[in-house]
């Protein structure tokens, strides 16, 4: 196993088996990104310190990583590994070396306040936006053990 990467994040090693995987090609699947980033965000624009696409990203990486808890969210958050945070767009804090992190009770505040249809159309229509690929046929999905055609 490799100990370079965080033992608790899955993630890494999902982008790597998503690259060996020949069904899915970036140019077939929008973004998980794109997608959250269509979700409306309710706060005002003055002061927000954090980019709702990359709160909501976090907490799905998250998630999917086993946080089961919004403690756990934010548990996952502050370790999240670099490369991750890079991904997913995390800024870095223009007075230290770290990247600024949201915090589990601005998580909290802002998953209590956004408009859950709207993440639920941005989210859901993810797996319906597979386009056919190079050979004209569409390729499964996967979700929660079941696939879609």
């Amino acid at each position: 196993m490799n100990r370079a990467c965080d033992a608790s994040s899955p993630i890494p090693r999902a982008f790597g088996r998503l690259r060996e995987h020949p069904g899915a090609v970036p140019g077939e699947i929008p973004g998980l990104l794109e997608r959250l980033a269509e979700v409306p965000d309710p706060r005002d624009p003055r002061g927000v310190r954090h980019a709702l696409v990359v709160v909501l990203s976090l907490t799905a990486c998250a998630v999917l990583a086993g946080a089961t808890s919004l403690p756990a969210v934010g548990e996952w958050i502050t370790n999240a590994p670099l490369s991750v945070l890079e991904r997913l767009g995390v800024r870095p804090d223009p007075l230290s070396p770290k990247r600024c992190l949201p915090a589990e009770a601005t998580v909290r505040r802002l998953l209590g306040r956004i408009d859950g249809d709207a993440l639920d159309r941005g989210v859901g229509r993810r797996p319906a936006d597979r386009r056919a690929g190079a050979d004209g046929r569409l390729h499964a999905v996967a979700v929660d053990g079941k696939t879609l055609r």
